[in-house]
């Protein structure tokens, strides 16, 4: 009888957060979590590249799935790719935090420049802005409110819209 054994592989994301060798959030988690949580942004192709401490990217390419009347991505499938790449570095801060916080959107704005058409990449760099605000909440217990911006570009660098969320973030009331 001969005895085969698998070597087992093992893959790490090279952008992760972690908390005493812990992983905490990665790519794979989010597309997870959006599969799961967010279905109509996961069938619309929203997906998140990379995560790390500071910053944030997810794209979303153009589909006729996901266009407009004009040949062009829905503002709202734009929208979800948008606030994904802010609100995965909101949850990450709050899960490395590990008290119980609540998050939510309280404003928005949108800026439209160019038809996004092919991939849109849209990056959000307002980590430390979040983890600073989750930081206070939990040391202070009252809300913090962080705006944080996504930029989406296109696949010639060129930028296609620009969403601003204000994020509420605050300690959540023991049940009684």
């Amino acid at each position: 009888m001969i005895s085969l054994s698998r070597k087992r592989t093992i893959y790490k994301p090279f952008h992760t957060f972690t908390q005493n060798h812990k992983i905490l959030i990665t790519p794979k988690k989010i597309n997870a979590f959006t599969f799961f949580k967010l279905p109509s942004a996961w069938w619309c192709g929203v997906r998140c590249k990379e995560i790390d401490t500071k910053s944030c990217v997810v794209t979303v390419k153009h589909k006729w799935f996901n266009q407009n009347p004009f040949k062009s991505m829905y503002f709202a499938v734009q929208a979800m790719a948008a606030e994904l790449s802010t609100g995965a570095l909101v949850m990450s801060y709050i899960q490395e935090s590990g008290a119980s916080v609540s998050m939510l959107v309280a404003n928005n704005e949108a800026s439209f420049t160019k038809k996004a058409t092919g991939r849109i990449q849209f990056s959000c760099n307002d980590g430390l802005a979040i983890k600073q605000a989750i930081a206070s909440t939990v040391a202070t217990g009252d809300g913090q409110t962080v705006w944080m911006t996504a930029t989406g570009i296109n696949e010639d660098g060129v930028v296609v819209s620009t969403f601003k969320f204000e994020w509420t973030v605050k300690l959540k009331k023991p049940k009684a």
